[in-house]
């Protein structure tokens, strides 16, 4: 009774979009047949005399001029290519085990099944219409039981395939269970039988095209009669999807909730535990991505083995969590990417179309964007990372007119030592004055901008540096050094940044070997979900501060880079994490106190006055 009810109430819905539509349509038309009665009455002689003639030419041609402006809107809206979410693409061929599983799911919940399956790089599942010609792949001669699905990788045609494209959280797979991740699927699946009605079809068709003529008419255009007439179409299309948005929500709840009720009947009891596991795995996902995955992608390398750090990520979670101690006993099941015949490749094409929409990375790997093993991450990320932040700590002490130690019994007093940044962060404040104008303007400091044409970079060019403040109100940056230090900083990474070179975009996947299809989206979208805002000016300095600090404990006192699942970049100190010298950092940076931190180092034996290896 539920499926009925939510199957009527998204048709109801679906009708009173299409009435919109035909109301638009007679609104175009109502001119032309005003002109038409016009023309006729007035060759039969019903019509005749005063102004009639005039007013029946004056009629005709305001019905062409309307008829040819919804021509025109029709063209736009038919032609404009509807948004498609970027995916990895799954053949069937590659998937034989999956395909097999969701097929059987739509079996038994009575529905179509999906055309085809595809990957995304996120914790969600849903159904996507591929019907217009510029999305969908040439259907093979000879179709499979789930129709186009050898061909999801390969190239394009004017023919689509009718049903919706299943995609899928790649997290999922390698995190949930077969049972679990068929619980999880159910009322999605379920999703394609409300899909094949012609209604519902025909209105989810209107809309799209109505969403994808409005993204047209947003281009910027190059003369002022594109630009005149791509305004009046978006006036007319943003005013059609506005009538249709309440409509159309509401057919999609009960598009959903005929989906929900009807996977009711498959595996109920297991769906509740699965959906525990979406909640974990997102977490998960969501961790790995901004503690691990961003600093290996602003260094140029990519984790080619998102999916597999998920689960090392939970399985860790579960270790040092009460409440996930039950979830490391279902690791003996059969995970779900076992239902892809190559998972490593499947996981290495979803990791590399993560970075692409978290980060902006390239769509290709090269010298500059090579893919890094998990075994490799501490020395290849983690390593590379501190010795680089260090080195551009330096560079900028370097041009602040900065001094090095002067004690005579130390050696190598001109190498890059801590000594030389705990003194700098330390001095008195009467000592602010040893920064020069000369030194202060070395970076163009001129309130609170920082010029980057006085530090090397494109010239007009200006970073903001804001001027942090407490609950109190006073600076938080401890004197006008560290705030001159975290203004360079800033101005430095910001050149680095313009000098990198433009990403660019590449082919998609095939059947043969998997991969994301480039082809749908704007490289000047991207990235499409950035992870983390620009990092301010403090957390900039404590990091390079932090970095520098690491490599002086693995130069002097012998200690290592780590990978921890959770929180990313790790100091091994006898093979046991460093978990307290952040806040140490933190006090340094923000009120000029370095006990803390040199009781620390110590501790540990570290060296300040030791120069260290820089890149």
């Amino acid at each position: 009774m539920g499926v009925e009810v939510g199957a009527q109430a998204a048709r109801s819905r679906a009708l009173a979009v299409l009435r919109i539509r035909s109301r638009a349509l007679a609104v175009a038309l109502l001119p032309a047949a005003v002109a038409v009665v016009l023309l006729v009455g007035g060759s039969t002689g019903h019509i005749t005399g005063g102004s009639w003639p005039v007013t029946s030419w004056i009629v005709t041609v305001i019905a062409a001029l309307v008829l040819l402006a919804a021509a025109g809107i029709a063209l736009v809206v038919a032609r404009a290519r509807p948004a498609v979410s970027p995916t990895v693409p799954i053949a069937e061929a590659s998937a034989p085990d999956l395909y097999r599983l969701v097929r059987d799911l739509a079996d038994r919940l009575d529905v179509p099944p999906p055309s085809a399956i595809a990957l995304t790089p996120d914790c969600d599942s849903w159904l996507e219409d591929r019907t217009h010609p510029a999305h969908g792949p040439p259907p093979p001669e000879h179709r499979d039981e789930i129709a186009g699905a050898r061909g999801v990788g390969g190239g394009r045609s004017r023919r689509a395939p009718a049903a919706p494209v299943l995609v899928i959280g790649s997290p999922f797979l390698w995190w949930m269970r077969v049972g679990e991740l068929r619980a999880v699927l159910a009322p999605v699946v379920a999703g394609t039988g409300p899909s094949a009605h012609p209604d519902i079809a025909a209105a989810r068709r209107f809309v799209r095209g109505l969403d994808a003529a409005v993204a047209v008419t947003s281009e910027p255009a190059r003369g002022p009669l594109a630009r005149t007439v791509l305004a009046g179409v978006g006036w007319v299309t943003r005013l059609l999807l506005r009538s249709c948005r309440g409509h159309a929500a509401e057919m999609e709840r009960g598009v959903a909730a005929a989906a929900a009720e009807r996977a009711q009947a498959v595996d109920y009891g297991l769906r509740i535990v699965a959906q525990e596991q979406v909640g974990l795995a997102y977490a998960g996902w969501d961790r790995l991505l901004t503690r691990v995955a961003l600093p290996a992608w602003r260094m140029g390398r990519w984790p080619a083995r998102l999916d597999a750090g998920v689960v090392a990520a939970l399985t860790e979670l579960s270790r040092r969590d009460r409440l996930a101690e039950g979830f490391a006993s279902r690791l003996g099941e059969r995970p779900a990417c076992d239902l892809l015949e190559e998972p490593g490749s499947v996981d290495e094409a979803a990791s590399l179309l993560a970075a692409r929409l978290f980060h902006g990375g390239p769509a290709e790997p090269g010298p500059d964007w090579a893919p890094v093993d998990w075994q490799e991450y501490p020395d290849e990320v983690v390593d590379r990372t501190w010795r680089t932040e260090a080195a551009r700590l330096h560079r900028v002490l370097d041009a602040l007119g900065v001094r090095h130690p002067t004690d005579p019994t130390q050696p190598d007093q001109g190498g890059p030592t801590l000594a030389r940044v705990l003194d700098h962060l330390t001095a008195p404040a009467t000592d602010d004055a040893d920064l020069s104008v000369d030194r202060r303007e070395a970076y163009g400091k001129s309130g609170t901008g920082v010029s980057l044409n006085e530090t090397g970079t494109d010239a007009g060019t200006e970073v903001e540096v804001e001027e942090e403040v407490g609950e109190d109100g006073e600076p938080v940056l401890g004197s006008e050094r560290t705030a001159a230090l975290a203004a360079g900083l800033s101005a430095e990474l910001a050149r680095e940044e313009a000098a990198a070179p433009a990403v660019a975009s590449g082919p998609g996947g095939s059947a043969e070997q998997p991969g994301p299809d480039w082809s749908f989206w704007d490289d000047g979208m991207l990235p499409l979900f950035p992870l983390q805002p620009p990092r301010s000016g403090r957390e900039l300095l404590a990091d390079h501060v932090t970095a520098m600090v690491c490599c002086a404990a693995m130069d002097t006192a012998g200690a290592a880079p780590g990978l921890d699942w959770l929180d990313g970049p790790a100091l091994l100190v006898d093979g046991v994490r460093a978990v307290d010298l952040g806040p140490r950092v933190l006090t340094l940076v923000e009120d000029g106190d370095p006990e803390p931190l040199r009781d620390w180092l110590r501790h540990l034996g570290v060296r300040p006055e030791k120069p260290v290896r820089l890149v």
